[in-house]
Parts: C-alpha cells; structure tokens; sequence
C-alpha cells in the first residue's frame, strides 16, 4: 500500500531538507516522534547509515538509508521495525526554486503481516500513518515558517 502527503513550506529546498534530516534537531519539529538518533557512531545521514527512531506511540523502527541526495530527496527502508509491518519504506522530496517555497513530498509504501490479514491490516496502518504524517508537514511547515534559515542549517 502506498500512500503520500504534500505541502507548500516556506523555505528553501536547502533550508527545508537540511532541518528534516538533523537528527540533533529531529524533535524539535517532528510531532510523530518521541526519539530519534543515527546508529553506529554516524554524524549525519548517507546511503547505508541506519537510524532508530520510536513514535509516540512507543514504537520503534531501525531504518537504513537507500538514497541521499541533498537537497532533493532522502530515502530509507525498514531493517527493524513492530512485528505487524512485513515492509515499510518511505521517501521525503523537496522541490522548488533555489530560493523557495519549496513542496514537501512524503511518500511511504508499507506491508502488513500476517498476510492474509492485509486487507483489513493495511487500510488501517495507511490511515493511522496519513494521518499523522499530516501532522508531521504541518508542524515542520510551522518550524520553517517561525525559525531563522541559518539557525535551522546550522550556519
């Protein structure tokens, strides 16, 4: 099942993909999230870097990073994560002119377990997981909106 969400923020690519993908500055906008950090002595993210983050909800996952192109895209897939999901992989794009606004994509794939429940399982886990992805653009769109750009990259 694939789902995503969209938003006009008003920053720059740079600004906007730089704040999204420091984990120092993870929680200062993600509302999805009571925890996250780089695994295995990483400093910032890359391709084969893996991260461990737990929601609210006390739920954690180990993803790895597959692509990571700055300021344009940023891609990871589970490696760990709660037993109902079989799958999950999600991918964050940030579009727009050099000087902003710039549209947020959040896009994510996921399978349930057991499979033969995946009719019911998926609609649902899609539904909880739009839902609070919503959230997740609404509160980075705020962020971006009420922080200096410089202090957000780390100038």
């Amino acid at each position: 099942m694939r789902f995503e969400t969209s938003a006009v923020v008003a920053a720059t690519p740079a600004t906007a993909f730089a704040l999204t993908q420091d984990y120092a500055k993870r929680l200062t906008w993600d509302p999805f999230l009571r925890s996250a950090e780089l695994l295995g002595g990483a400093g910032a993210p890359q391709v084969g870097v893996r991260a461990w983050c737990v929601s609210r909800a006390g739920l954690g996952m180990e993803t790895e990073y597959v692509s990571f192109s700055p300021p344009k895209v940023a891609a990871v897939r589970m490696t760990r994560g709660p037993w109902v999901l079989a799958e999950f992989a999600g991918t964050w794009e940030f579009r727009g002119p050099a000087e902003g606004p710039t549209t947020i994509t959040f896009r994510y794939h996921l399978r349930t377990r057991p499979g033969w429940l995946s009719w019911l399982m998926e609609p649902v886990a899609a539904r909880w997981f739009a839902r609070e992805t919503k959230g997740r653009v609404a509160a980075l769109s705020q962020k971006l909106q009420d922080s200096d750009p410089e202090e957000v990259q780390g100038a």
